[in-house]
Formats: structure tokens, sequence, C-alpha cells
């Protein structure tokens, strides 16, 4: 693939390109909001057009959601669940093994036992059982003597497993938040899910664990209304659970838009003072500093917490995640976030040998100039890493890849992809389905399991989909900013303007500036794999910048002997360092001035 003619790459080897183009009215908006013009782009990239709109948005709160009723069968499911509460039916609580299910598991087992009614949460094996429901498991709940099951972050695409629930005498309701395989429905009392085609809810971005505060927060209303609560039956208090909400939607990488930013924000408001045992064990033992004026980031949900919590399942032991978050036991959460922390360990070695493995692949079968859509696959790989593999090859070579285990024993692979911005991984995915046993997931993410020896015709297929469904230019790595800024106008006021935009993360993400013609001063290293340097603009400003990472790599070598000008895109925020604080610019990609 070539680039345009006159087209100049970073450092990093990655196109720059603005966000957003910016209107007079924004500045406005700006303007009337107390917000400097600088920060317009900002209106402009998340479709702020009114001060009302934006006032909404720099300002969430929860009288902003939307009303659960609006999700079709929501009605259903309340009708039902009230039934199984008057007649003391034993109760399910069926999901999926990743942060997202454990979330969803655990937010509403805490609020069935509010309610005051025990629920039996099942997780399934992920090395055994497999994604979401399966026959055996509707079995043995059903010998338990299950007579409801309600899903969280998995169903939709269970068709024997439901049937075989309706067979052995119990009725599911089913809330997902995934695409449809296509436009069949499982058989189930309810089906909630807002990407149904017939679902009129117009926020589709919900996480599986958001979709089950929907569902506490419409049965709280439902069982008020019908007198349900009284002195000796309290009302359940809800708030505690957006914890649960914020790290769900965080770590599922759900976009930050909508009703998930207003969740999310309202999660992550009170996080300083976490209620939830699981949460303050697993903030303890990743170090994670919480003070009363800072709460829990996104980013520290993402790379810290989420790891831990998903351990277990990647690993054979997914209910330790679900049990973690719902328990109150201090000696059984202590147990429990060490086995997650052990298995967290072993996760990273094994991450590390299959990404290595799949590295010298990617070389052998020269895949950068072959392909576009990558298929790599080995028996000797283990089936929970290998999403997480997916996604830092993708995000490496900006390529849409899934990464597949293969059991040598069944015959079959399972596999997990990601994909790059812009390309579809679930409709590539997806043109390659008759060759596969069973998939599922959305623009970004997508699993599937395939017999081995449909590997080969369904890697071309994917590669094919890949390549006439998308333009070229997607798969050159891209570098996106907001707006041009110089140093001098880096203040903590400004930063502060900026912190109004969090939560950052999916469909919301961390400003971006370019700070043009700045010279490299005082760089240094720290630790070996750090820079530290001041930018100077040559007109009597500079700023303190960090670029995290960038050692051993071009952009931090570059950065050390650097004599001539540059542009330098990234990231600012006010630095804390011995009662000092500073604005700092923390350095994401650099490339010659002009």
């Amino acid at each position: 693939m070539t680039n345009n003619p006159g087209e100049t790459l970073s450092l990093l080897g990655r196109r720059w390109e603005p966000r957003q183009s910016t209107g007079l009215h924004h500045e406005h908006v700006a303007r009337a909001l107390g917000l400097s013009e600088l920060l317009a782009p900002l209106l402009a990239s998340r479709q702020l057009e009114t001060v009302a709109a934006a006032q909404a948005f720099l300002h969430p709160t929860l009288q902003q959601l939307a009303d659960p009723a609006q999700l079709r069968d929501m009605d259903r499911a309340l009708v039902r669940i009230t039934q199984a509460l008057r007649q003391e039916e034993p109760i399910a609580i069926f999901g999926d093994y990743d942060v997202d299910g454990a979330t969803a598991s655990a937010l509403l087992a805490r609020y069935f036992r509010a309610l005051g009614v025990k629920v039996r949460v099942y997780v399934p094996d992920r090395l055994d059982e497999g994604y979401g429901p399966n026959v055996p498991a509707m079995r043995q709940l059903a010998t338990e003597g299950t007579r409801l099951i309600i899903t969280v972050d998995c169903g939709i695409s269970s068709f024997e497993a439901m049937e075989e629930a309706a067979r052995v005498g119990m009725e599911v309701i089913v809330t997902d938040h995934h695409r449809l395989v296509d436009a069949r429905l499982p058989l189930a009392v309810a089906i909630i899910n807002p990407n149904r085609d017939d679902d009129p809810f117009p926020h589709k971005e919900l996480a599986g664990v958001g979709l089950a505060f929907y569902l506490a927060m419409a049965l709280n209303r439902h069982l008020r209304q019908q007198g349900w609560f009284n002195t000796t039956r309290p009302e359940p208090d809800l708030k505690p659970l957006l914890e649960l909400v914020a790290v769900g939607t965080v770590a599922d990488v759900a976009r930050l838009v909508g009703m998930n930013r207003l969740l999310v924000a309202a999660g992550l408001r009170d996080s300083q003072t976490l209620r939830n045992p699981g949460l303050q064990a697993l903030v303890r033992q990743a170090g994670l500093k919480q003070t009363p004026e800072k709460g829990l980031s996104p980013g520290q949900i993402g790379f810290q917490l989420g790891p831990r919590i998903n351990a277990g399942g990647r690993l054979g032991q997914g209910i330790l995640g679900s049990e973690l978050l719902s328990s109150d036991d201090p000696e059984r959460v202590s147990t429990i976030v060490q086995i997650l922390e052990q298995a967290n360990r072993e996760r990273q070695l094994i991450e590390q040998r299959i990404l290595s493995e799949a590295l010298r692949m990617i070389e052998e079968q020269d895949l950068m100039r072959q392909r576009l859509g990558w298929v790599l696959a080995s028996p000797d790989w283990h089936p929970g890493v290998v999403g997480i593999v997916a996604s830092r090859i993708a995000e490496r070579f900006y390529r849409p890849t899934m990464v597949v285990a293969i059991d040598a024993t069944k015959g079959e692979g399972k596999g997990s992809g990601r994909s790059v911005r812009g390309v579809d991984l679930f409709a590539a995915v997806a043109a390659g389905s008759a060759h596969l046993l069973h998939f599922g997931g959305h623009h970004a993410a997508a699993g599937m399991t395939i017999p081995a020896d449909h590997l080969e015709p369904f890697a071309n297929i994917f590669d094919h989909a890949i390549r006439t469904q998308n333009d070229a230019r997607l798969f050159q790595p891209v570098l996106t900013f907001d707006t041009l800024l110089s140093p001098a106008v880096l203040h903590q006021g400004l930063v502060r303007q900026i912190q109004r935009f969090q939560p950052f993360g999916m469909g919301n993400p961390e400003p971006v500036f370019v700070l043009s013609g700045v010279r490299v001063e005082a760089p240094t290293t720290l630790k070996d794999r750090h820079v530290k340097c001041w930018l100077n603009d040559g007109k009597g400003s500079r700023v303190e910048s960090l670029g995290f990472g960038l050692l051993p790599g071009p952009l931090g070598e570059r950065l050390l002997t650097e004599k001539a000008p540059l542009d330098v895109a990234g990231t600012i925020t006010v630095g804390h360092f011995r009662n000092r604080t500073q604005v700092q610019f923390h350095l994401k990609d650099a490339r010659l001035a002009g």
C-alpha cells in the first residue's frame, strides 16, 4: 500500500488528521459555557451544536437516563420476574465470564439479595463449556430446581440451549447487548436487547452490565407501583450498584456516549469511597491510590482492575469474578483476590509467549504484504488469552486480526478477534459463517468456533471481506488530533476545562493536541523506558513533557537526539510531585515540523 504523494508520516509511521472541523457556533457555545474558545473543536467532534446539548454533556446526571420501559420486552420481563418473586420460584442468573458478565451477574445478585431473594449465579467454564448458555448447563439448572433464568451479557444466539431450557420446564429472560447473528430470536419469555432489529430504543451502546442495571431500575419501579415495598421489605438503593456498571462498561470497551456516559460518570463520581468490598480489595491489590479528591479513572479500570477480574475466566475459573463482586465476606473476598492475582500473572506469561509466536508467524508468512485481514492459529495456544493477543496485534500492525486456539482432540478452534478503527469485524466474520460452528460480536470485536480443517478457507474469505468492504486508507495507522495549541496557553485552568469532558474512553476519546514547531530541550530517560524533556516554542514559553514507554523505539530515540523543530502530539494533564503541581504534556507522537 502506498501513501498519498507528499504525505508525511510521523516518527511512528502514522498519518495525522484533525478529528473534526469547527464552526463559529461552536466558539459561541464554548464562550456561553465559560470554556476557552480553544476547546471549540472538542464540542464539534462530539456533535454538541447547542448550549443546551453541551450543558447536558458536561453535567451528566442520572435524571437524563432514558426510560427503561422503552426497551422492547421489558414489560414482559417485569411481569414474569414479579410472578417468580410472589411464588418464591428459584431464580438463576446466567452470566458471561468476562468483566462485563461478572459485573452484570454480581449486580443482579446484589439487587435480588437486597429484595430478600437468593439467586443462583451460573457462569460457564470458558475452557469446557465455551461462551453463553449451553444444553448441559440448562439441564443442570433444571435438576437444581430452577424455574426462571435471567441471562446477562449473553443468550441472544443460544438457540439450542433455550429450546432445551423450555423442554426441561424452565423459562428464560434474555438480557444481552450483542448483535444478532441473523434475524432469528431464541425461545424466551422476554428478550431485552437494544440491538434487536425491532427495538426502537435509541441507545444501542449499553453494555451488558448497563442493561442489567436498566432491568433492576425497571423492576424497582414496577415493584414500587405494585406496593411490594413496606417497612419490613424496604426498597433497595440502586446507587451503590453504579460502581459495577462503571467497571463493567469501561472494561468492555463500550462507547462512552449516551446512556453509557451517564452511568459511568455516576459510577466514577463517588469511586474514591468504593462501597463494593471486592472492588476495594482489587484496588488495594493493584496498589491504586485512592484519595477523597480523586476516584477511579477509566485507565485504572481498563488496565489494572479489568484484567484481574477477567483472569479467572481466561484460565477456567469464570465464576470467581462474579463471586468476588457479589460477596460481602471479607475472608472470601481476600481469598478470591489472591487467586485472581496469581491467575493474572499466569495469564501475562501465557500471553507473552503466544504473542511472540504470533509475531514470528506474521513475519514468516509475510502477512503485512500478503493480507489485510489476518487469521493466526496454533494448537499450542490457550483459548483464554487469544482475544488479548489479537488486540495487541491489531493495535501494533493496524490489521483486523483473528487469533485461534486449536483443540486437536476436538478438531476445532476457538478464536477471538479485534478490529481497527472504521472496519466492521463482525461483518467480515459473518462473511465466512458457512465455515463456522458459532460466532458473535460487534464492529470492534468478535468470537468464533471453527472446525480446524476449515481454517484456510475461512481465512481466505475473511481477508477478501476485509479488502472489499473497506477503503484501503483505513489500514494506514492514524493519529487523530483535536486542535493546534501553543505552550503559552497551557495552564491549569485550561486543563480543568478539558477535564469537564471526562470520563474519556471509547467514543469519547481524551483530547489530543498538537504543539507546532517546538524544540526538545534537556531530554533524559526514566527507568530506561520513558523520556522526559521540555518543549520550547522559541518565543519564551515551554512545557514539561513525558513520553511513557517510548524506549526502545524510533520516537523515544529521536527525542533524545533531535535538534530540528518538531510538531508533537499528545494529551495535557496536571502533574503532582512533592507538593508541586504543573501542567504536563504527555507525548504520543512527533514529526518534523511543517
